[in-house]
C-alpha cells in the first residue's frame, strides 16, 4: 500500500487525499472480502448449502472460459444482481425493528436531502453527514447486525434477485471461477447476500469495529466509484488474478472505473450514461427489465455517505403511504 500511496505525490492536495481514501477503502474491502470468503468456504465444507435459485431459461452466456484459474467475475449489487438498492431494503428492515429514534431519522433525512438538492459534494459537509450516518450503528455489535441482516434478506431481498444476472454469475461458478459482489453497501450486508447466492464473497464498505463493536467510523470511504476499482485491483493482486481475463458487471456509469479494469466488461440493466459508454466501446449489454425501464428503488448510489439514512427515510415514507 505504501508504494501505491507514494505515486500520489504529484496530485493536488485535495485530490491526493480523496484518491488516498479510495485506495484505503479498496484495500480494506479486499481484506474483508478475503476473510469473509474463507469463512464462507468453511461453512460450505461443514455441510452448509447455498440457497438454490429456481432455474429460468436464459440465453447461454458467451463467457466465461472454463478452467481459467486466473479469471474471476465482479458483480455490482444494486439494480445489477438485485432489483433496487440493498440499503433501501436494509433500512426498511431496521425501521420495522424500531432500530432508529425519530430524532435520528429526521437529522439523517435532512442531510441526505441536502446532498440531492445542492448537487455538490463539499468535503466538510460530507464528513459531517458521514459521521452522522455512521452513528446509526455506533455501539452496536457486528454480530447483531449480521443476524438482523439474515432476517432482512429473507423478508425483502430474496425475491428481488434478477434471475438473468444470477444465471451469469452461476456460469462463472460452473466454470470453476470465483465470483465476488462489489458494492457500496456495508460489507456485512453484502457478505450475507453473497453467501445466500452461493458466491465466493463480497467487497463492500468497511465500517470500523473494535472487539466486535462498531466505532462509528469508516475505514477509508464508501466503496463507490473509483474506490470499487481500487478494491477489485487489490483483491486481484491478493488472489493472483489476471484482470484482462476477468469480467465485471454493473448497471451504473459510476462503475465505469471498475468495468474498465477488466477484459470482459458487461453493462447490465444500464443507465443512460453507461449504455452510451458501453455502445461506444462495444461492451456487452444485458437488460432484464421488462416494459418501461424500471424505476430505481430508493436513492442513487452516488449519494454515498447518506445512503443508509436516505434509504431508511424512503422506506418510512413508503410504509406510511401503504398504511
Amino acid at each position: 500500500m505504501l508504494d501505491g500511496m507514494a505515486t500520489l505525490g504529484w496530485l493536488h492536495p485535495r485530490r491526493r487525499f480523496a484518491t488516498a481514501r479510495s485506495v484505503l477503502a479498496g484495500e480494506a474491502s479486499a481484506e474483508a472480502a478475503r476473510k469473509s470468503s474463507q469463512e464462507l468456504q468453511e461453512l460450505e465444507e461443514s455441510g452448509e448449502r447455498a440457497e438454490q435459485t429456481p432455474a429460468e431459461e436464459t440465453a447461454p452466456p458467451e463467457f466465461p472460459v472454463a478452467g481459467d484459474e486466473e479469471a474471476a467475475a465482479f458483480f455490482d449489487l444494486d439494480n445489477t444482481v438485485m432489483q433496487g438498492a440493498a440499503l433501501f431494503h436494509f433500512g426498511r428492515g431496521l425501521y420495522k425493528r424500531k432500530f432508529f429514534q425519530r430524532r435520528e431519522l429526521a437529522r439523517f433525512a435532512w442531510q441526505q436531502a441536502w446532498f440531492r438538492l445542492a448537487g455538490v459534494e463539499d468535503p466538510e459537509h460530507m464528513q459531517d453527514a458521514r459521521d452522522s450516518a455512521l452513528s446509526i450503528v455506533k455501539g452496536h455489535r457486528v454480530a447483531e447486525l449480521m443476524s438482523i441482516g439474515e432476517e432482512i434478506y429473507d423478508e425483502y431481498m430474496a425475491e428481488r434477485i434478477w434471475p438473468g444476472t444470477r444465471a451469469l454469475a452461476q456460469a462463472h461458478l460452473d466454470a470453476g471461477q470465483k465470483v465476488w459482489l462489489v458494492t457500496a453497501a456495508p460489507v456485512e450486508t453484502a457478505t450475507i447476500i453473497a453467501r445466500r447466492l452461493g458466491l465466493t464473497g463480497a467487497l463492500g464498505t468497511v465500517a470500523e469495529s473494535v472487539h466486535g463493536v462498531y466505532t462509528g467510523k469508516l475505514v477509508g470511504e464508501p466503496l463507490h466509484g473509483p474506490a470499487k476499482a481500487e478494491a477489485v485491483r487489490a483483491l486481484a493482486t491478493a488472489e493472483g488474478l489476471d484482470l484482462a481475463r476477468c469480467a465485471a458487471y454493473s448497471d451504473s456509469h459510476n462503475d465505469i472505473p471498475m468495468l474498465s479494469l477488466v477484459g470482459h466488461p458487461y453493462a447490465i440493466n444500464p443507465d443512460a450514461k453507461l449504455r452510451k459508454h458501453a455502445r461506444a466501446r462495444e461492451w456487452r449489454l444485458r437488460d432484464y427489465r421488462t416494459g418501461r425501464k424500471a424505476a430505481k428503488v430508493g436513492i442513487p448510489a452516488a449519494a454515498g455517505v447518506g445512503a443508509l439514512a436516505g434509504g431508511t427515510a424512503a422506506a418510512i415514507a413508503l410504509h406510511r403511504r401503504r398504511h
